[in-house]
């Protein structure tokens, strides 16, 4: 069973790098040949429509997505990777299922696409930030939320810059090395945008203000000096992409034990 969690967690590494991959290499081909307008994971997913087999590529993706779904939640529920039972660990396992709840929407984005269902209409992160904000102390929710994603982004920047990453992952050649590192920031940087429009939308209670990394990458764009600094984050989530990669291939795993499942699910 373990060996079959490992399998899942590397495929999902693996799925997400691809989507990361297709999201930064769209936004960079918009920094150097010009345009604003960037594309969402949704958007960068449905790329591949134009391709050969393109929907049976979406649909290996949104099968590789499940696998990092349950692979996060293996992570929180059954401390897959024996975090140590403090503050600490705790923090890092409730993290853990918040990113597979995150990509949920991602997986069945793909899948949608996969099955030619087409694409969710509107801005998700609008969607929810507006049902979260409908339900009793929406605004303190909401505005809760936001400051997680901005320590989450704090989080993901200290773990590039110190390469807090190499705990888990056996880097094999010197030139994995700052890809990791790179885009791992990047990606936090984009994160802490995106909590950044969470509190706003929380603090006006509009849910017209959240958005996501399509709505990050055009604030980027519109700063001074905006379209060298789009590119600059547009090739960190290229090189986030091949870290994706570079994790399906070579981080170790901690897999829970087919007694640990068992006893989780009798619970």
């Amino acid at each position: 069973m373990s060996n079959h969690f490992e399998i899942l967690a590397r495929f999902g590494y693996a799925a997400r790098g691809v989507v990361y991959l297709l999201l930064g290499g769209l936004a960079l081909a918009s920094a150097i040949w010009g345009g604003s307008d960037a594309d969402g994971s949704s958007d960068a997913l449905s790329s591949l429509l134009d391709l050969p087999f393109g929907r049976v590529m979406i649909g290996a993706v949104a099968l590789g997505l499940l696998g990092y779904v349950l692979w996060k939640m293996a992570q929180g529920l059954l401390n897959a990777d024996n975090r140590d039972d403090d503050i600490k660990g705790f923090a890092a396992r409730a993290g853990q299922l918040i990113s597979g709840g995150a990509n949920v929407f991602l997986m069945l984005s793909a899948a949608r696409l996969a099955l030619s269902l087409g694409q969710s209409s509107g801005n998700g992160e609008q969607e929810a930030s507006a049902w979260v904000l409908q339900q009793p102390f929406g605004p303190f929710l909401l505005g809760l939320v936001g400051i997680g994603v901005l320590v989450a982004a704090a989080v993901q920047v200290w773990r590039g810059a110190s390469h807090g990453y190499r705990k888990r992952l056996a880097l094999h050649h010197k030139w994995m090395d700052p890809i990791c590192a790179f885009g791992i920031v990047a990606r936090g940087v984009i994160f802490a945008i995106v909590g950044g429009f969470l509190v706003y939308a929380a603090f006006t209670v509009s849910p017209e203000q959240a958005g996501g990394t399509k709505e990050a990458l055009d604030y980027v764009h519109a700063l001074p000096f905006g379209r060298w600094l789009y590119g600059a984050v547009a090739l960190g989530l290229v090189a986030f992409g091949a870290y994706g990669l570079i994790q399906a291939r070579y981080r170790h795993m901690d897999a829970p034990d087919l007694a640990d499942v068992r006893a989780a699910a009798r619970i």
